[in-house]
């Protein structure tokens, strides 16, 4: 196997393998081009994301900066956005929904390292080299998520559909769908319900209107 299959098996693999460093290093370049575009220059920004990520829907705005390890591991929907300082080490696969709104300085983590010092250190090959190997867990969030400031997730989770992720929280663990989810390590508050719609928050919804679905 090669390092990124062993990357998509979920086994150890190992990182600098000149054919990831160079796709890491490309991705690491694209990113720094992107957080000198300004906001105004919509279609450089776009074409610069279109040579980062695997795949990309139509509506994804990322303010930016942005940093990406792999970037073709990523696939994110159509109509997301995406606030200041958004990082994704996405070694392995990450997938983003639609409809799916970001606040600043969340990250996202797949790489898994040993416990165990002296195996972070080195592990024999199947080879019989010694090198410095991890593995990593996939990502995948659904559809119309929504993420507080701060938010981490981290490797291996799946966050289902219409979920609210509270600021600071660190997700460890799967996420149902329809949850409102908090804390270190992040756990389900409570599932999110008519109750909480802005109609019942005339002080706030002021003279709007809520639009039936």
């Amino acid at each position: 196997m090669s390092e990124e299959e062993k990357i998509r098996a979920g086994v150890l693999f190992w990182p600098m393998d000149p054919e990831l460093v160079a796709i890491k290093r490309r991705t690491h370049n694209l990113s720094v081009d992107y957080n000198k575009t300004h906001e105004d220059e919509v279609e450089k920004r776009e074409a610069i994301l279109r040579e980062i990520l695997g795949e990309m829907g139509e509506g994804l705005y990322m303010q930016g900066p942005i940093t990406f390890h792999y970037g073709r591991h990523t696939k994110i929907g159509k109509n997301v956005f995406i606030n200041f300082n958004f990082t994704v080490q996405d070694d392995g696969e990450v997938t983003i929904g639609d409809h799916c709104d970001f606040g600043p300085n969340v990250t996202i983590v797949t790489p898994v390292h040993p416990m165990i010092a002296s195996e972070r250190k080195a592990i024999r090959t199947a080879g019989g080299e010694v090198k410095r190997l991890c593995y990593a867990k996939p990502v995948h969030i659904g559809n119309n998520c929504w993420f507080g400031a701060g938010v981490t997730v981290c490797p291996g989770v799946t966050i289902g559909d219409g979920c609210v992720i509270g600021a600071g929280a660190v997700v460890t663990r799967d996420i149902p769908a329809g949850s409102f989810a908090a804390g270190v390590p992040a756990r389900v508050i409570r599932p999110i319900t008519e109750a909480d719609s802005m109609r019942h928050k005339p002080d706030i919804l002021a003279d709007n209107q809520v639009i039936e679905e």
